[in-house]
């Protein structure tokens, strides 16, 4: 997703996807607390990325056309295999294959 909204000219940071077991509500409520504190700070979706509204619109929708094709779907499904096979599992090895493997296909479905 943060590579998405990268290549439509989004912000990823305000996308952000952190694991908290129930049993961890102090870190929870950290979480979403500042996660709710820097979205406050870039402001409504487009502003600070110097988007117009009809424009951000335009590139969400493209962007969520994009996500639900097979073509994506396939290319992370190829992903993951990798990094079954692979057994590395590091932000820096997932990074390197999204680039990789994913850039393609989003370029694609973007353009």
């Amino acid at each position: 997703m943060q590579k998405v909204l990268e290549d439509i000219g989004v912000n990823p940071v305000r996308y952000d996807l952190k694991w908290a077991s129930a049993a961890e509500a102090p870190r929870f409520v950290k979480l979403i607390t500042d996660f709710t504190a820097q979205i406050k700070e870039l402001g409504p979706l487009g502003q600070s990325e110097g988007i117009a509204a009809d424009e951000i619109k335009k590139r969400i929708e493209q962007a969520l056309e994009l996500v639900n094709s097979r073509k994506l779907r396939v290319s992370f499904g190829n992903v993951t295999k990798t990094l079954r096979k692979d057994q590395d599992y590091s932000e820096t090895h997932i990074a390197e294959l999204v680039d990789l493997k994913l850039s393609k296909a989003i370029g694609a479905g973007l353009s």
